[in-house]
């Protein structure tokens, strides 16, 4: 049976993961993978037979060729090597059970001293491919790759769809060459970010594959050509020609069936055969957690941050307190890459408790980025401004007014936020939609209903466009106005609520309240809303534990207490004031 591991000594790539025989190794992104010697050896032997069918019996024979065991071991073992390989979790596939028949390794395996050439057969056969090169290291994405790869194969037309900075081009591009060799090098990459003239993209995608067509219409023609061909289309950045974009991709994969389409761009195509690939953030260590070094570095977002700081020139001995400043950092920018690479370049000029407190005070949308990014991701500025020049004029309106809401907030608090004499509910809800859908304004469920946020990149971009000053009193007093009512119908709630999670739901009012108190007792708030408000928070304060906070709100009350003020909340604010102290 070794004499059928023809490929011993040699080292084999699939997916994340580098299989070195000779060494007995098995790594995933450059780290160890824990496998025991019978699961390491049937890996070997199914990697080896690469889409064979590898019967039980062979392999019983090759783990365990001088003991006769039952065949209950072998699927012990091949369960614990599939949990290793994370084999069915997010569409990665790398083991098929045949019932009756045996296994087959089905992923795509890339031995060692073969990828030069598969290259030079690229630039023969294929002169036009263009992939551009994918990155030395990608943190925290090869699951998406792999899930993405499993789902283009099987579907054929997917975009991929997230927020400006979250990386969507480069996942793109490490899915072109994760594929690469499946579509024999016929992999072409059209970077639709630098047109203005919708009418352009069938042109460009035809300059691209080399065509040189002569027509006021050439998508007929490009079609045509494409009809037989089996390639992958990789069309990046589609946002901003996307009714022409959706519309091409629709017509091609209707008429080319081997031809398969990965899309990217800020909200979905929305046409016949998409699928729709959310890419998320990268995952930040959660505020609350005792956090290490240790374990700040299994999160994403840290070994980003750490990695990028570094290579700007910073030296970072990540000690316990170090960490928790660069979780916060990175839970501040959302996990959004872009925004973590841009603040971690500045620890080298700032350092990194310096660099935190510049992302309070809001100095980052200009920090610039890598030289070679495109103009629209040199800063995060730029990356805004792509964004919000896509949007209508009231959707960029109501982006301004969903500005004043910190954190999470409900669909009845926008509505009753935002809305206006002239700004009814039904333009409100779909003015919504259109948000979420170009991944300007982030959803997350909460038991049976929906929260809405703004990331704060986006919150703190949005507050620097020009409002009105009569307009921004009007929603400010709507937004205190709001909480005090939340408040008066959940403040008898919160004493029992036992769980973190019960707590989680009312955590980000709190945090809508406490700004809506801020611009209260503010230059040019409201302080007779804001003493109602105080009142209302008092007990909420105490409930929570949070002493200091109930002292210094019901102290900015007491002290703006006049004659004219209603007896009650006198009263009210008087009693807990003097509870606290």
């Amino acid at each position: 049976m070794t004499g059928q591991l023809a490929h011993a000594g040699n080292t084999i790539t699939f997916g994340p993961f580098t299989l070195a025989t000779k060494e007995r190794l098995l790594l995933r992104q450059g780290a160890p993978v824990d496998l025991g010697t019978r699961a390491f050896d049937i890996l070997a032997i199914l990697v080896a037979r690469a889409n064979e069918i590898v019967s039980k019996k062979d392999l019983l024979a090759y783990v365990w060729p001088d003991v006769t065991v039952e065949e209950g071991s072998l699927r012990f073992h091949m369960a614990n090597l599939r949990k290793a390989l994370g084999d069915g979790r997010d569409g990665a596939r790398y083991i098929a059970t045949l019932t009756g028949r045996g296994y087959s390794f089905v992923a795509p395996v890339l031995i060692s001293g073969s990828r030069r050439e598969v290259h030079e057969d690229i630039a023969t056969s294929y002169p036009n491919a263009n992939l551009p090169t994918r990155l030395t290291r990608m943190v925290g994405r090869v699951d998406d790759t792999v899930s993405l790869s499993t789902k283009l194969t099987a579907m054929r037309f997917v975009t991929v769809v997230g927020t400006g900075g979250v990386g969507k081009t480069t996942v793109a591009v490490a899915v072109g060459h994760d594929l690469i060799e499946s579509f024999s090098g016929a992999v072409h990459f059209v970077d639709l970010g630098a047109l203005s003239d919708p009418s352009l993209v069938a042109t460009t995608i035809a300059s691209m594959l080399g065509l040189s067509l002569q027509s006021d219409d050439p998508a007929p023609a490009l079609i045509s050509y494409l009809a037989d061909k089996r390639i992958l289309l990789i069309l990046d950045t589609c946002e901003h020609v996307i009714d022409a974009a959706a519309d091409l991709a629709s017509r091609i994969f209707a008429a080319a069936p081997q031809v398969h389409i990965l899309t990217t761009s800020r909200e979905p195509l929305h046409v016949e055969g998409e699928h729709v690939y959310k890419l998320a953030p990268l995952a930040c260590a959660p505020d609350g957690l005792e956090l290490t070094a240790t374990v700040a570095q299994t999160f994403p977002a840290t070994q980003l941050f750490v990695e990028r700081a570094a290579a700007s020139g910073a030296r970072i001995d990540l000690d316990d307190a170090d960490a928790t400043v660069i979780a916060g950092i990175c839970r501040k920018l959302d996990g959004v890459p872009l925004a973590i690479e841009l603040a971690a370049g500045r620890v080298a000029s700032y350092g990194l408790q310096k660099t935190a407190a510049l992302l309070d005070e809001r100095l980052t949308l200009l920090w610039p980025g890598q030289r070679t990014a495109p103009p629209r991701q040199k800063t995060l500025q730029a990356t805004l401004d792509w964004s919000y020049g896509l949007l209508s004029e009231f959707e960029r309106r109501l982006l301004r007014r969903l500005a004043v809401f910190v954190s999470h907030f409900s669909i009845e608090a926008a509505l009753e936020v935002v809305t206006s004499a002239t700004v009814d509910d039904a333009h409100v809800f779909a003015a919504i939609d259109s948000l979420i859908a170009k991944s300007m304004v982030a959803t997350r469920p909460a038991g049976a209903t929906m929260r809405y946020r703004l990331l704060d990149t986006t919150r703190a971009y949005a507050l620097q466009r020009d409002v009105d000053d009569a307009e921004l009193a009007s929603l400010a007093a709507r937004h205190a106005t709001h909480y005090l009512r939340w408040l008066k119908e959940t403040g008898a709630e919160w004493p029992t609520l036992s769980s973190a999670t019960q707590r989680s739901l009312h955590l980000a009012g709190l945090a809508n309240v406490r700004a809506a108190l801020e611009w209260c007792f503010g230059p040019n708030g409201n302080t007779e809303v804001g003493i109602r408000l105080a009142a209302a928070a008092a007990p909420v304060f105490l409930s929570m534990s949070l002493l200091t906070e109930c002292h210094r709100w019901t102290t900015q009350a007491v002290l703006a207490l006049d004659d004219t003020t209603r007896g009650d909340a006198r009263r009210c604010i008087f009693r807990q004031h003097w509870a606290y102290l």
